[in-house]
């Protein structure tokens, strides 16, 4: 079953004190189904980040469209309004980048457990699965009831990636969630991808270690550099696009 198909797909940046628009990405066209691991490469400054938070609309695209196939029909995720946006981001669209960013005087296990509270289940069970990813991903039982703002690097990544992996998804985006982890939760996160494509995810991602999930996964599709920065005239009440 596909899941998501996009097409003719291009971001561009309009940089106001250069006068220059930038190009991210151009005429980007594939199709990603359910169950299906896609892995997104290229040179850095290419523009991954930038097409998966296109994706999951932190960025508008310049053009094209990503027509997702949700629990309520086909919708192009690139003019969808933002209501229904933020809807399928709670419902159906999970996206892990490399860096958390905790609420103050909130522990490791209330971030991680939240979701599911917010899903209805019950407190003992959001917290007992909170318990299980944050030991699979090797975070000490110590650190459970501290609070990630004071966590390294890496710590608060196991967080983040506990957080985002404990609801279901139906397409899940992950933008370098390995870049800070040890070999111990690289491996966790490599069992817990694994489980999700046995579950019928659509997983998408950007990798820093890409051999961690060679084998999982089912396509690629690499991005290349653009050249077609141009100048344009300038307009000081222009938005970037």
């Amino acid at each position: 079953m596909n899941v998501l198909s996009v097409k003719n797909y291009s971001k561009r940046f309009f940089i106001h004190h250069l006068a220059r628009e930038i190009s991210a990405f151009a005429n980007l066209n594939f199709n990603l189904s359910a169950g299906q691991f896609l892995l997104v490469s290229g040179a850095n400054g290419v523009g991954k980040s930038t097409l998966l938070r296109c994706l999951y609309r932190s960025y508008r695209p310049t053009c094209g469209e990503a027509l997702y196939h949700s629990q309520y029909g086909v919708v192009d995720l690139a003019s969808l309004a933002d209501v229904d946006m933020a809807l399928l981001r709670k419902q159906e669209i999970g996206f892990v980048t490399q860096f958390l960013r905790p609420r103050p005087r909130i522990t490791a296990l209330q971030l991680v457990s939240e979701p599911l509270l917010l899903q209805g289940l019950s407190a003992e069970v959001a917290q007992e699965r909170a318990e299980r990813l944050l030991d699979s991903f090797g975070l000490k039982t110590d650190l459970w009831h501290a609070y990630p703002t004071t966590f390294s690097g890496g710590e608060q990544q196991k967080v983040n990636l506990a957080r985002a992996l404990i609801r279901p998804h139906r397409l899940l985006l992950l933008d370098e969630p390995t870049a800070s982890l040890d070999v111990q939760a690289r491996a966790s996160l490599h069992r817990e991808l694994a489980r999700l494509k046995t579950e019928g995810v659509a997983i998408m991602g950007v990798f820093h270690h890409p051999e961690d999930v060679q084998d999982l996964l089912d396509n690629s599709i690499e991005l290349v550099l653009e050249s077609v920065d141009r100048e344009v005239e300038h307009d000081p009440n222009l938005l970037v696009k």
